[in-house]
């Protein structure tokens, strides 16, 4: 029983990961738009939030690519 809640935990850990990439991906994206309207409307303020917000999307990617990479059986399914 504990291996299969092992599994099951493993199969979150890969969840979460994903979710993470995608969040990740929204945020740095938020991130390039604030920038670049920053840019254009030659506000510094908002063109320095953007690039800290792209650093944490990049960040919340690679956070979730190391929970997905942690699953050593991606796509197992033992239910």
């Amino acid at each position: 029983m504990h291996n299969r809640d092992q599994h099951r935990d493993q199969r979150d850990m890969a969840t979460e990961g994903m979710k993470d990439q995608l969040k990740g991906i929204a945020k740095e994206a938020e991130g390039r738009i604030r920038d670049a309207a920053g840019g254009l409307t030659g506000d510094t303020s908002q063109q320095l939030k953007g690039k800290g917000q792209k650093l944490k999307g990049k960040i919340q990617q690679k956070i979730g690519k190391a929970k997905q990479d942690a699953d050593p059986n991606p796509g197992y399914d033992d239910a």
